[in-house]
């Protein structure tokens, strides 16, 4: 179904992703109990999100001390590593979710978590937006014979170019971009569904999704109607857990909502029109002034990074940093430098290719992050 929908051979189907993510706390049977959760709620598929913890983080990243209420550890990497699962546990919970015939794959955070998830034959892999500028993980995926779903949250429309551009080089139309904004959760005023409209005719060829972090199903509804045809939300099974995903996840019943608005959807042919206006949607919905906001056309033809988006890139976006000790007055190589997320940040990653051949003015040590400053002018 997913492959149809993204070589448009079905234009009236929408598959529907429960984002599990780390909602399940760290536990495989909970993992478990929600995929079985999302199926009976009609979701196609469940996600995870698999990562090599220092493939993705600088150490001192993972050192950093971590004081939260939602926290698993007393530092970042104690955190992540808590709520990780091991390759085996993967298999399990493939297994499981084969047995009970819904979908199974997970976003891949990290180069190594690509390899893997490749190996694990899943029907499609996941680009989250914090990788949605790392360019080279792009180009490693491009190549792949798997489909993508990438996020685009947090980037720019030029950084989007960038991605269509990676894929076209590659002979790759196996691939759907989402729609995202990365603010947890995403006020409605932020959520500018109709740059969905603005993507599908930017990018015709390419299958248009939504990934949305916003509260309540009414404004992926409206994604929905304005043309969305992959759908990803997050999932929980109680928004009182500890963790800060729960909060703007939808619960079994939110989810089933959802899932039955696109069997209605479907049911009155809402979806033989590829798009719809705003004024169109907001009557078939029935209004409310948070999805006239969702709605709103003043920014539709405009893509770039919000203020709502800043904590989540600050925390979670990507660093290009030294894979091995550079010395001062050294010639940056491509197999000098990697991406991850890194504390402090250094250069933002779509300016991987941007640094080849640049001059360090100083010492950069191994997974220490690269900034503007240790550049030659």
């Amino acid at each position: 179904m997913l492959l149809d929908i993204m070589k448009k051979n079905k234009c009236n189907e929408v598959y529907l992703i429960a984002e599990i993510g780390q909602n399940h706390q760290g536990c495989v049977e909970t993992a478990k109990k929600m995929i079985l959760t999302a199926k009976k709620a009609g979701c196609n598929c469940v996600k995870f999100q698999k990562s090599d913890l220092k493939a993705k983080f600088t150490r001192s990243a993972l050192d950093r001390r971590y004081i939260s209420d939602h926290s698993w550890g007393k530092t970042y990497g104690e955190h992540k590593e808590y709520l990780e699962f091991t390759k085996e546990q993967y298999r399990q919970l493939q297994a499981y979710s084969n047995e009970i015939e819904i979908d199974f794959t997970a976003s891949a955070m990290d180069e190594t978590s690509l390899d893997f998830l490749c190996d694990l034959k899943v029907p499609f892999i996941k680009i989250g937006s914090g990788d949605a500028n790392n360019f080279p993980l792009l180009t490693k995926a491009a190549k792949l014979s798997i489909p993508l779903v990438i996020s685009t949250g947090m980037q720019t429309m030029s950084t989007v170019d960038k991605i269509v551009e990676i894929m076209r080089q590659a002979g790759n139309n196996k691939y759907a971009l989402m729609h995202c904004v990365s603010a947890y959760p995403t006020p409605s005023n932020d959520c500018n569904i109709r740059l969905i409209a603005t993507l599908m005719r930017r990018f015709p060829n390419v299958t248009i999704g939504y990934s949305g972090h916003e509260l309540g199903v009414v404004i992926t509804q409206a994604a929905i109607l304005t043309g969305a045809r992959i759908i990803e939300r997050h999932f929980t099974l109680d928004k009182g857990q500890k963790g800060s995903d729960h909060r703007c996840s939808l619960d079994p019943d939110e989810m089933q909502t959802l899932a039955r608005s696109i069997d209605e959807f479907k049911s009155k042919d809402y979806l033989s029109i590829s798009t719809r206006s705003a004024t169109e949607v907001i009557s078939i919905l029935r209004g409310g002034h948070q999805l006239e906001q969702a709605l709103d056309e003043s920014n539709a033809n405009e893509k770039y990074i919000l203020d709502s988006e800043l904590p989540c890139r600050l925390k979670l976006g990507k660093s290009i940093v030294a894979s091995r000790n550079l010395p001062e007055g050294h010639i940056i190589q491509a197999a000098d430098i990697a991406i991850k997320v890194s504390e402090p940040p250094g250069i933002f990653a779509e300016k991987f290719f941007e640094i080849i051949d640049k001059q360090l003015k100083q010492r950069v040590n191994e997974d220490e992050p690269i900034t503007e400053h240790a550049l030659s002018i």
